[in-house]
């Protein structure tokens, strides 16, 4: 009954956001690229899968994501975190119960002679005293400071199960933007070896006609200088394709020279043509950093009710039932039971205002901690904003990418063949070459930003992650497995 008293304030979870929709005006429902390319759908209210990336219906692209949960070491701290934060709240709710002890003592005394039976005499023997048997004490927990520590303690529990479960999805969000990354780079790459083959046809033709006496020197120096550029393209492509495979190999807990990672194509992904879309006051129970944030809200309120109870009594009962006597082989006579039974009070006076001060500290503590998480949640609301408008964006770029694709390579055709029966000149043939390269890179850029921006909105929906199984991240089977 005492017990049920508790300092500080009970913690209510705050209340989900009441607008409507994520961007101001409607939400977009569809995004339609047009000239054949996919459209996609938005679905309010859908659930999201738990493994979100098969939405891209790539079976290559699931096994690397699975890989890299199993075997990420940043997933594996966490997981050892959590693990670590689940003891301490074991640890606080051993305060809730009387504390036993076995305690044994050996020690050589002088005292006075009637301890011994013995006549007193001039001066005072020596003497071995044995003492052994069990300690128990107790605490009531009359105003709740312990109470409020297991739920403070409980708390940073569900705190370091929520960042599991961020974990867990950065690591999954990371491997689909390196994977289309590595992609989209390697489909650059394909676009400027076809740009530096058609450098080469300009460079034979313009020496054809240079051979013919149909052109000038300054022509076929003109085509080699377009040549040795477009050139110069490939080595940056493939640094930053060797920096994108080398990240998936440390995301899935490899070394780089180890390898075995597969070589993505764009064509490995198909663009989710149906993309989930929680409804606003659903996000904040689904968004990892939003739980972990109401989390870390929630063991803020309980260190002000821990502070509160440090103003209050503390009481402490501890009883001692021992045997004792002069040599080990007697210790265990009935002749030698002693027991005490202790009940002590202890009230806070006077400490300098520190424990005024302690309660004050925790309650601004949970001041900012209520404004991380307000800040927290406009973020999440703000990411998801941005990239329903990048998504609306990246289909009109498609569109206008793919359009431009077709209107350089007819142009390039027409100046070749121009250029080849000697009515233009060198300068325009290049120029359309130019225009094409810069349509094909853009193209396939264009086309690699809308899986990477499909990607990172399902990750900004919490990537199928519920309040429920973001804190069973850390269960542990009856074979000490991760479910």
């Amino acid at each position: 009954m005492l017990a049920g008293c508790q300092a500080g304030p009970d913690f209510v979870r705050p209340r989900p956001p009441t607008v409507g929709s994520y961007v101001s005006g409607t939400t977009p429902s569809a995004f339609d690229a047009g000239s054949g390319e996919a459209a996609q759908r938005v679905v309010e209210g859908q659930e999201i899968p738990a493994a979100w990336w098969q939405l891209f219906h790539s079976p290559v692209l699931d096994r690397t994501v699975r890989q890299a949960l199993a075997g990420n070491p940043g997933v594996d701290s966490a997981r050892a975190t959590l693990a670590q934060a689940q003891q301490a709240v074991l640890q606080a709710r051993g305060a809730d119960y009387p504390q036993v002890d076995l305690a044994a003592t050996a020690q050589r005394q002088q005292g006075p002679a009637s301890i011994l039976g013995q006549q007193p005499g001039h001066s005072l023997p020596l003497y071995n005293l044995y003492t052994v048997g069990p300690i128990a004490s107790f605490s009531p927990d009359v105003f709740g400071a312990n109470a409020r520590r297991v739920e403070q303690q409980a708390s940073l529990a569900q705190y370091r199960a929520f960042e599991l479960a961020a974990a867990q999805l950065a690591v999954s969000g990371d491997v689909v933007t390196e994977a289309v990354t590595a992609a989209s780079l390697r489909a650059q790459i394909d676009a400027t070896r076809e740009i530096i083959a058609g450098d080469d046809r300009n460079l034979a033709l313009v020496q054809r006609k240079y051979a013919a006496g149909r052109t000038a020197r300054s022509d076929v120096l003109i085509a080699r200088a377009q040549l040795s550029n477009d050139s110069a393209l490939l080595p940056p492509l493939r640094q930053q394709l060797a920096a994108a495979e080398d990240a998936l190999a440390i995301l899935a807990g490899r070394f780089p020279a180890q390898g075995a990672l597969p070589r993505f194509a764009l064509s490995d992904f198909t663009l989710p043509a149906e993309l989930p879309l929680s409804v606003p006051s659903a996000l904040v129970r689904q968004r990892p950093d939003i739980l972990a944030a109401e989390a870390q809200l929630h063991a803020a309120s309980a260190a002000v009710g821990v502070a509160s109870a440090q103003l209050y009594p503390d009481i402490t009962l501890s009883a001692t039932l021992a045997s004792a006597a002069l040599t080990p082989g007697a210790l265990f006579g009935s002749s030698g039971t002693v027991w005490s039974v202790l009940g002590g009070v202890t009230a806070p006076l006077f400490h300098g205002g520190a424990l005024q001060a302690q309660k004050q500290q925790a309650i601004d503590a949970l001041r900012a901690a209520d404004a991380s998480y307000r800040q927290t949640v406009l973020q999440a609301f703000g990411q998801v904003a941005d990239l329903l408008r990048a998504l609306d964006h990246d289909a009109r770029l498609v569109a206008d990418e793919h359009e431009a694709l077709d209107v350089a390579r007819a142009s390039l055709e027409l100046q070749r063949a121009g250029y080849a029966a000697g009515r233009t000149d060198v300068l325009h043939l290049l120029d359309a070459q130019r225009a094409d390269q810069q349509a094909r890179m853009g193209y396939t850029r264009a086309l690699a930003q809308r899986d990477l921006d499909s990607a990172q909105l399902l990750v900004a929906m919490g990537g199928g992650w519920t309040e429920d199984q973001a804190l069973c991240a850390g269960c542990r089977d009856s074979s000490g497995k991760t479910p």
